[in-house]
């Protein structure tokens, strides 16, 4: 009996091996090796005698890339039931230890969100965001879950608010924000557009705020809602009557009265989202309530922007600022971004070559093998360097994504595609933030910036992603 069992365990193991993803599994190695590399040209220092000495931030790098791979092989040879099966208790695990390390946690940057033990630095966010994955993927595989019914939705959405609001709490927003990259799962799986495009909408008014003036936002808005309107129900000449006449009588209620131009057109504007209502119903033409609906919901929520500009911290608040041009800080808070774009801009097509980076070595930009590390690929390997690299990932992330297509039930599909999700904002955000597109959020480069929990983190949740799918024709997949 032993021995028919041990040959049986000798079968799966051999069968599972012959099905792993290869090319992901490739792209992995690829982005791990790459971030070595670009670890020992940003942290390498001639005083430290011996070049294998763990003072060095690449060997411990190396130290935690070998602890990746024996948790990847774990995961490899789990049964892929058991990731179902203990999804809610390593949620709650995540949740706890969310929660311990905003009352217990060290404080790092104005964050409190890491564990430390002697010399060596845990932070909790990286592993919930794996629970988080599961989680979601549980809930969305139930066989009553229905994406379309508000409470289903609901479950999901107290999934993804429960950490949101526990990271806020740490002061680690941009953590936090990659959850958001759960919409994309969420799209995947048919969320209805009256929920999904007031969510962009929130955060595109909240962006813009910052840029234009509230009457700009507001006739612009009127105007893409009329235009709408009129596509729906092909009624051009009036919808184009109607928006003239609105934005006509808004101007002379600015120009005869003391009212400002922003309180004259929320009172005109106002009166004609009613009178848009009371035609949409006495007409029967429902179609006319969306744009209605989401025009008002924009003048409830610029001027509370500023409500919420004002809760974030000052750091929070010039990054914002900065990023959208309205303040300049060349010595402070742009420092960063400026320091990595002459980085960058400095490695022409091919690069300087490898350790021969001058902004790198001699230490101009900070954060260089953490956040930054993308800014060391583009002054040594030049723009072809930085292409590859983000081509790899763009290939990472397509290959999950179609690992989640080719798996049959949705616990799987769900999973892969919360993991490409996760993949492409950290992605997004960290090379957005390097070239001075988005504001810093202190956002790691996945599997290549500097950081053990970071690295074992994205090494794990890859890899349940790749043992699902290795498994996709077994006899005892759970299907919905």
């Amino acid at each position: 009996m032993l021995s028919n069992y041990n040959i049986s365990q000798e079968r799966n193991t051999t069968s599972l091996f012959g099905k792993v993803d290869m090319v992901a599994l490739g792209l992995y190695f690829a982005l791990v090796t790459a971030g070595v590399i670009s670890i020992i040209s940003a942290s390498y220092n001639e005083e430290v005698g011996s070049i294998f000495s763990l003072q060095h931030n690449y060997m411990k790098q190396i130290l935690w890339g070998g602890i990746s791979m024996l948790f990847a092989l774990v995961v490899l040879l789990l049964d892929r039931r058991l990731f179902h099966m203990f999804a809610y208790p390593a949620y709650i695990c995540g949740i706890g230890l969310l929660i311990a390390v905003l009352l217990f946690g060290r404080e790092v940057n104005g964050a409190k969100a890491w564990f430390e033990f002697g010399g060596i630095r845990v932070q909790p966010v990286e592993f919930a965001k794996i629970a988080t994955a599961l989680m979601m993927a549980r809930v969305m595989s139930d066989y009553s879950f229905n994406i379309k019914r508000l409470p289903d939705l609901a479950k999901v959405a107290a999934v993804i608010a429960i950490p949101l609001g526990i990271i806020i709490l740490q002061n680690d927003t941009g953590s936090g924000l990659v959850l958001c990259a759960f919409l994309f799962v969420l799209y995947r799986e048919g969320i209805s557009k009256y929920i999904y495009f007031p969510v962009l909408l929130t955060i595109a008014l909240f962006i813009t705020s910052f840029i234009f003036t509230p009457v700009v936002i507001f006739t612009t808005l009127f105007v893409l809602f009329t235009l709408y309107s009129a596509l729906k129900t092909w009624a051009w000449s009036a919808h184009m009557r109607f928006m003239a006449l609105v934005l006509l009588v808004a101007l002379l209620l600015s120009t005869l009265t003391s009212m400002s131009g922003y309180a004259s057109l929320m009172v005109v504007c106002s009166i004609a989202a009613v009178v848009l209502v009371g035609v949409a119903l006495k007409t029967r033409t429902l179609k006319l309530l969306w744009p209605v609906a989401m025009f008002v919901y924009a003048m409830l929520f610029v001027p509370m922007c500023d409500v919420i500009f004002t809760k974030l911290e000052p750091h929070q608040q010039n990054r914002i600022l900065t990023f959208v041009g309205m303040k300049e800080d060349p010595k402070g808070i742009d420092f960063n971004v400026n320091q990595s774009q002459i980085a960058i801009g400095s490695g022409g097509l091919t690069g300087k070559g490898f350790m021969d980076g001058t902004q790198i070595k001699y230490g101009f930009v900070p954060e260089k093998h953490t956040d930054f590390i993308f800014c060391v690929v583009g002054e040594e390997w030049g723009f072809l360097g930085t292409m590859t690299i983000i081509a790899l990932y763009i290939a990472l992330i397509l290959r999950l994504m179609k690992m989640g297509e080719r798996i049959k039930e949705p616990f799987g599909r769900v999973y892969c595609y919360s993991v490409a999700a996760i993949l492409m904002f950290h992605v997004w955000v960290n090379v957005g933030m390097t070239i001075g597109l988005m504001p810093v959020m202190g956002i790691p480069l996945p599997l290549m910036s500097y950081g053990g929990s970071s690295l074992v983190a994205f090494t794990i949740l890859i890899m349940i992603a790749i043992r699902l799918d290795a498994s996709t024709d077994d006899d005892n997949v759970y299907l919905r």
